[in-house]
């Protein structure tokens, strides 16, 4: 590592960039004050939708719940620069709109200037890790609501796993219930993400017939003193059109199964964004980790899937 002391810009000015990995950790060791510094001065979005109504956001909070996974590959996001080098690919290409992740990716990527003019949304509850006993134990172990507002982010996402044998599902929901509310109160978006899940042989799975996930959809809409200001984040199953009746919010679609062929889940991806409340996608392991490791590729179909489906689109499905 070098030995050269950075200069630090006053607040007000453009934010330090960083051209390596290893300017990031210098910057990190010696000026953590330019984080802050480069939030307040990095340039954002004039509106959190663009002109067409329709987002595309690339998902990188996988990690932080210990889940490494990508491609039947165990370890796929163990490297931090390789997933990184990935984000980079991916929020550079035309169309996509911004990223969902916790701090220490999204402050990583700043400090990179790959957030410049992005939307930024801020994950929450990362305290249920993958395959642990306390698993849906989703407590708020990431962003806080001050540190979404200080960080002057588009929004915030929580995972909402609803299990009704298990009591403690009730602690998470009140801990969601009042960051929505207080979100809502700083005018912040609060995106939900429900699932009715339950173990099955130790593990956690979450139940994705159309059915659980309409229960879950009216469970996690019911959440806070307002609804004004929340989203949902919905997996893409079966009998979607029934699923999206269960709800006027706005509504992004998440990746879905990376194990998945990409042909499949992109054929999933077009016919579901035609219905009227869903708004975009969020994806993250299915278009960073593909099965070509062509980031761009898979990145640049999924936006024409989005920014292509208009409200023209959902037309049909309207109700007068």
């Amino acid at each position: 590592m070098s030995d050269t002391v950075l200069d630090l810009p006053d607040v007000g000015t453009a934010p330090p960039l960083c051209a390596t990995y290893a300017e990031v950790t210098e910057l990190r060791s010696r000026h953590p004050e330019a984080i802050a510094q480069a939030l307040a001065t990095r340039r954002r979005r004039p509106s959190f939708l663009p002109e067409d109504g329709r987002l595309m956001l690339v998902a990188a909070d996988h990690p932080a719940r210990g889940a490494l996974a990508a491609q039947r590959r165990p370890t796929a996001m163990s490297s931090r620069t390789d997933m990184l080098d990935r984000l980079r690919t991916a929020l550079a290409r035309p169309g996509v709109d911004g990223l969902l992740a916790t701090a220490d990716i999204a402050e990583d990527l700043l400090l990179l200037g790959a957030l410049e003019n992005k939307v930024v949304v801020a994950s929450m509850n990362r305290g249920g890790l993958a395959g642990s006993a306390f698993e849906l134990d989703d407590r708020m172990t990431a962003y806080d609501v001050r540190g979404v507002v200080e960080a002057r982010f588009d929004a915030a996402k929580m995972l909402n796993r609803f299990d009704l044998d298990d009591p403690g599902t009730v602690v998470s929901m009140e801990s969601a219930g009042r960051a929505v509310t207080d979100l809502a109160r700083a005018g912040v978006i609060a995106m939900l993400e429900p699932f009715l899940s339950r173990r099955v042989d130790g593990r956690v799975v979450n139940d994705l017939s159309p059915d659980a996930v309409i229960k879950s959809v009216h469970i996690a809409q019911g959440l806070g003193a307002t609804s004004a200001y929340t989203w949902l984040k919905l997996p893409v199953v079966d009998d979607m059109e029934r699923v999206m009746d269960a709800t006027t919010l706005p509504t992004l679609l998440l990746g879905g199964d990376p194990s998945r062929r990409p042909e499949e889940t992109f054929a999933q991806w077009r016919d579901a964004l035609a219905l009227p409340s869903v708004r975009g996608l969020v994806v993250g392991r299915t278009l960073l980790y593909p099965p070509d490791e062509d980031v761009a590729d898979a990145v640049d179909t999924a936006v024409s899937l989005v920014h292509r489906a208009g409200p023209e689109a959902s037309r049909d499905h309207r109700r007068p």
